[in-house]
């Protein structure tokens, strides 16, 4: 076999949608986690500037951000070692089928292993239809205040005093209602929109909400491989098992001929 002929055997043995998932489900983990982290981070900024000067009244709001952060450590380090657990899975399922009609044959713990990564990747599509969600709180969150602040900047604000459009983030639960100032008004809430941080976090956020999303759709895609992976390694397996009985058969219908001309050629 030339160098050729070697390459395209190996292409041949890449499961390629398993490669796309990984890839899909790589990018956007990395989009949700990386994008999330420093978002969080920014809007702790932008909280303990200009809404929640006195340290105690978002405490608790800060160890809860930084208790996210460390989630956020978790889930990318789960997710770098889920996804490459399962394109193993797709290398081993892709040999499977391509080796039907070899000596190459599956397990039933193969099989079990198919059959739990498949319940699993179910488990975790949920909780990411979760995390999505989640992760457009804080993306409805900012667009109100933005477009709170391109309404001061229309020429319809100069008919009411600017001072009176408000955004109060007490209303929203993230700091207590005693916490002060805890809203911004006016020309000061139109300064916090072209700060940096607030800039920078608004659209993190919705990076990460497309990430989270991408995440929901790779293991949606890895759900229906490993579906159609445990199909094919049940089929292999009963192709296997059917060979096996019509080889035994076979064997079997060789020895009656061969004892019968033994007995023939012996009377003769």
């Amino acid at each position: 076999m030339g160098c050729f002929e070697c390459c395209i055997k190996c292409l041949g043995g890449v499961p390629y949608a398993s490669l796309v998932a990984t890839i899909l489900c790589f990018s956007g983990v990395a989009l949700f986690c990386g994008c999330g982290h420093v978002a969080l981070t920014g809007t702790v900024a932008i909280l303990e500037t200009h809404f929640s000067k006195v340290t105690s009244d978002h405490a608790m709001l800060t160890d809860i951000i930084q208790l996210m952060q460390y989630v956020i450590y978790g889930i990318a380090s789960f997710f770098f070692l889920y996804g490459i657990i399962l394109l193993a899975e797709g290398f081993y399922t892709t040999s499977a089928v391509k080796e039907l009609h070899s000596e190459f044959k599956t397990t039933i713990c193969g099989r079990c292993i198919s059959g739990m990564f498949v319940f699993l990747t179910y488990i975790l599509g949920i909780a990411w239809l979760g995390v999505f969600g989640f992760s457009a709180v804080p993306v409805f969150l900012f667009y109100n205040m933005w477009s709170t602040c391109a309404t001061i900047k229309s020429p319809m604000a100069n008919l009411t005093d600017i001072d009176s459009i408000c955004v109060d983030v007490r209303q929203y639960g993230i700091i207590p209602w005693n916490a002060t100032p805890g809203k911004a008004c006016g020309s000061t809430l139109g300064d916090i929109c072209n700060t940096n941080e607030f800039y920078l976090s608004y659209h993190l956020y919705i990076v990460a909400c497309a990430g989270a999303g991408a995440t929901v759709i790779a293991l949606i895609h890895f759900l229906m491989i490993l579906s159609a992976n445990w199909a094919y390694l049940k089929d292999a397996s009963q192709m296997h098992a059917y060979q096996d009985i019509k080889m035994k058969e076979e064997r079997e219908l060789q020895d009656i001929t061969s004892r019968s001309k033994e007995c023939l050629n012996s009377y003769t």
